[in-house]
């Protein structure tokens, strides 16, 4: 086993700081007084008040929730599908054209990919808005999801699966009782990716967002071409803070479900 040198140490310090410390002089600058955001001139909240009283702002971040909440929760929906036939499904005609449909959005630049859902929105003659951003997110998303889930199930006990069969669950009680608790923290991980890359994705909501529907990202980039503004630095605090929360209570979530799951694995082995 190596040891942690002064090396690694170094470099752990300098990637942490290069990740975070950005991150602090913006939450620390949210409370600056100044109209200027270079411009230290004492400590305020005046910021936090007005961001509360811009409607566009607080108009585009309700957008973002709600895209972000309808496409997180059916990307993970249909990934975890898509994981389950990828894995468990064997081998069936198409199943290579199946998954590398799945995985092209991996690999796929966001301009292309919001390009051709832009094309296939006016081909259809569907009108831009909130519905046609939450299917472009969950297109880019679904595979993602489908990654996480795909890992788990690899790792699989598929014993516990046929104990329950022949214990007279059928194949849908099994997966509902038995596989889908198991792989929960990887559904949750998959749910939460999701979440996040909607909330943060910019490139393809531009393509497909239309003048009733402007995301939180959009409203913010368009706003920075005339200068940066306090607001936004309280707004990006919020969100930092918003974030840490929910990765945190997930993350003790997730191995609150998986210490209970391997401790009813052990009591099943053991029974």
């Amino acid at each position: 086993m190596r040891r942690f040198t002064w090396f690694n140490a170094t470099s752990l310090t300098l990637g942490f700081a290069f990740l975070y410390i950005p991150m602090i002089i913006l939450i620390i600058y949210s409370f600056n007084a100044s109209k200027l955001v270079t411009v230290w001139a004492g400590f305020s909240t005046r910021w936090y008040g007005e961001l509360l009283q811009n409607e566009a702002f607080l108009s585009a971040a309700w957008v973002t929730i709600k895209v972000a909440v309808a496409s997180s929760t059916i990307a993970t929906v249909l990934g975890t599908m898509a994981a389950y036939i990828l894995i468990r499904g064997g081998r069936f005609w198409g199943r290579t054209l199946f998954s590398g449909m799945i995985y092209a959005p991996l690999v796929m630049p966001e301009v292309i990919t919001g390009l051709s859902l832009l094309l296939l929105f006016i081909g259809i003659g569907l009108d831009r808005g909130i519905l046609t951003i939450v299917l472009a997110h969950t297109t880019f998303s679904m595979c993602f999801v489908s990654v996480v889930v795909s890992s788990r199930l690899v790792n699989f006990d598929r014993s516990l699966e046929e104990a329950a069969l022949d214990l007279g669950c059928s194949p849908f009680e099994a997966f509902r009782l038995v596989t889908l608790p198991i792989i929960a923290p990887a559904v949750i991980s998959g749910w939460l990716l999701a979440f996040t890359l909607s909330l943060d994705d910019l490139v393809i909501a531009s393509f497909t967002a239309g003048p009733s529907a402007t995301t939180l990202p959009i409203k913010i980039f368009s706003s920075i071409r005339l200068g940066v503004s306090p607001e936004i630095n309280a707004l990006s605090t919020i969100l930092i803070v918003i974030v840490t929360i929910g990765v945190i209570t997930a993350s003790l979530v997730s191995k609150r479900a998986s210490l209970r799951m391997q401790a009813e694995e052990r009591a099943a082995v053991r029974n």
